[in-house]
């Protein structure tokens, strides 16, 4: 896959980084990735993801803008509330970078609207606010051998980490029990940003082969103490979601 004039220009700044080059820019030029949820996390992560040249991004909500989105999800503005989270994303996105492609898919996250869209896709980013959806698009990257990007964020604290399926333990490893949902949850607009920019280094190493993911290992922010922790996981052996895929 080639690189246009324009792209070498757009992209000069990162491909100079070592190990990137021309060839890192069409690895994610050909690449496509879900962002599931444009709340606080999908805004910012699709925001970077667009920036940094990925080349077929598919924005995955179905809700529509209300004023409490505003503190943190910053693709939208006031004359946004009531439409389309999925289609105001996408207009902004593709005004920022016209080399991509960019789809948006105003669907509820449930097994059979998540398995369509996720037809041929390289990675998908965790830009969800409860639980229970988190379970079911982990399962369906495990299930398919789809990496997918953890993020989750409260208040001030956050937290990162990268399933690849048979490679490390997935969200159900390390949440055997559904965590309790929180109907409203406290946040401040800088913790999902500070998340989603984790999200995205993880999703351009997974693109590009450049580092070492997050794969086994949960990266923590409390951001109240300004401490960044790295946790190693393991898999579950009985997990009921992992412990037979690949037999």
């Amino acid at each position: 896959m080639s690189l246009s004039e324009s792209e070498l220009d757009r992209y000069d700044r990162q491909m100079r980084i070592h190990g990137w080059g021309a060839e890192g820019q069409r690895k994610l030029k050909a690449s496509k990735v879900v962002v599931a949820g444009i709340g606080g996390l999908g805004c910012l992560s699709s925001l970077y993801l667009a920036a940094a040249g990925v080349g077929t991004l598919i924005l995955l909500d179905k809700e529509s803008v209300s004023p409490s989105d505003l503190n943190r999800q910053v693709l939208f503005c006031q004359s946004d509330l009531g439409a389309s989270k999925a289609e105001i994303a996408k207009s902004r996105l593709e005004n920022l970078n016209p080399e991509i492609k960019v789809t948006a898919a105003v669907k509820e996250v449930v097994g059979r609207n998540i398995a369509n869209v996720m037809k041929g896709i390289d990675l998908v980013v965790d830009g969800l606010d409860n639980w229970r959806t988190r379970f079911i698009v982990n399962e369906l990257c495990v299930r398919k051998g789809i990496p997918f990007v953890h993020g989750g964020v409260s208040e001030f604290c956050g937290q990162v980490m990268t399933v690849v399926p048979q490679k490390g333990p997935c969200l159900r490893c390390i949440f055997p029990a559904e965590p309790p949902e929180v109907d409203v949850v406290p946040i401040l607009g800088a913790t999902p940003a500070v998340i989603a920019s984790l999200q995205v280094m993880e999703a351009v190493k997974l693109v590009t082969g450049i580092g070492k993911p997050l794969v086994g290992r949960m990266l923590f922010l409390d951001g109240e103490e300004m401490t960044l922790e790295t946790v190693e996981m393991e898999r579950n052996p009985d997990c009921p979601v992992c412990s037979h895929v690949g037999d």
